[in-house]
């Protein structure tokens, strides 16, 4: 008995690892696409459309009998799911990652939770109580992330690996680099949001249409109707839509295959395992990761401020989680979401916001 438990706990462990490598992966994946030129808005749309191929038969074979009636309300639903989750978050996120970098694009992901709980705050589905530790935590912890992207953002500070590659760069239209990457911590403050947005919009529409891979294959249906949409628009060069090398369509198929379908599963098979505040907290996990491979890859530099700011956001992180797990220890009896490791897979899984965290 104790051996299966050791067993099983080495398997999430290594799950989990192998999910932050994939995430890191897709960090890096996408700057190298946006690198060689892919289209900000063909890169999505290819994205997406091999993410609904390999979802769409799973789906119809495993949910045929948890699938609730189709209404318009739903489908309306979806819709929006798809414009906050999809459209919105990737939009935000490829814009940012394009001016900014993918280190401090993954440090800012470490935000969502705070801003996910300044959000259900304001829509009163999140209720605090300053008076006990849980819930200062919870507000402190939000500061903390706030106050990390804010830095991250506002203040660049000096480089602290002082790559050649951009050490010559730095000397050139500096006033210009850095309003980009104002603009590009801008636009990933905005994908954040949009995730988050998605995450507390998510939570109603679960329970009333609580087939969760049907829901995502309807989402990311929508998804790629609305970036066909814009790409009619700002994308009408056909030659843009061509895959012409064996490396761009190795970081498309990537970004489809891995980012999206084996992600989920993986992603999905940790949260039932271990619960979703246990896989959340091996998220800063994944900026560590994707600094060194963008150090060792791409040549990025690091910055103090970002690294300062990056300190603050898991920092605020961490409070998040505990004062959220705090919290559901004192008002529930203990379920899946808090114990370390489910040994018993009949058990019936609860699964809240932070279970529902899809990638970028």
């Amino acid at each position: 008995m104790g051996s299966n438990i050791v067993r099983e706990k080495v398997k999430l462990l290594v799950a989990l690892l192998a999910l932050q490598f994939c995430f890191a992966g897709f960090h890096i994946v996408s700057r190298l696409a946006l690198n060689i030129g892919v289209s900000k808005v063909v890169y999505p749309v290819y994205r997406n459309l091999i993410a609904l191929i390999l979802l769409t038969p799973f789906a119809y074979l495993l949910e045929k009998n948890q699938r609730p009636s189709l209404t318009l309300s739903l489908l309306v639903q979806f819709f929006l799911l798809a414009l906050l989750g999809i459209t919105a978050n990737q939009g935000f996120y490829l814009l940012g990652l394009y001016y900014a970098s993918p280190t401090f694009a993954s440090a800012m992901q470490n935000s969502v939770p705070a801003i996910t709980f300044i959000l259900a705050l304001t829509l009163r589905l999140e209720k605090v109580n300053m008076a006990r530790r849980n819930g200062l935590a919870k507000v402190i912890g939000t500061i903390a992330s706030v106050g990390g992207a804010t830095i991250i953002t506002l203040y660049k500070g000096p480089p602290l690996l002082h790559l050649q590659s951009h050490q010559t760069l730095g000397d050139h239209n500096s006033e210009e680099m850095q309003q980009n990457w104002r603009w590009g911590c801008i636009y990933l403050l905005g994908h954040c949001f949009s995730w988050a947005g998605w995450m507390v919009f998510q939570a109603p529409v679960v329970k009333k249409y609580p087939a969760k891979l049907s829901l995502t294959a309807f989402t990311c249906f929508f998804g790629l109707i609305q970036f066909l949409i814009i790409a009619a628009f700002v994308e009408t060069d056909l030659r843009n839509w061509k895959i012409v090398s064996l490396q761009e369509l190795f970081l498309i198929l990537y970004s489809g295959i891995v980012s999206s379908a084996i992600v989920i599963f993986l992603q999905t098979w940790c949260i039932q395992k271990g619960g979703p505040v246990f896989v959340a907290a091996f998220q800063p996990l994944q900026t560590v990761l994707v600094a060194l491979m963008a150090a060792i890859i791409l040549g990025d530099q690091l910055y103090s401020g970002g690294v300062i700011g990056a300190i603050l956001i898991v920092l605020g992180l961490y409070l998040v989680l505990w004062g959220k797990t705090s919290e559901k220890n004192i008002t529930e009896p203990p379920s899946s979401l808090t114990k370390p490791l489910l040994l018993n897979e009949e058990e019936e899984i609860k699964v809240d916001d932070a279970a529902s965290k899809d990638i970028p």
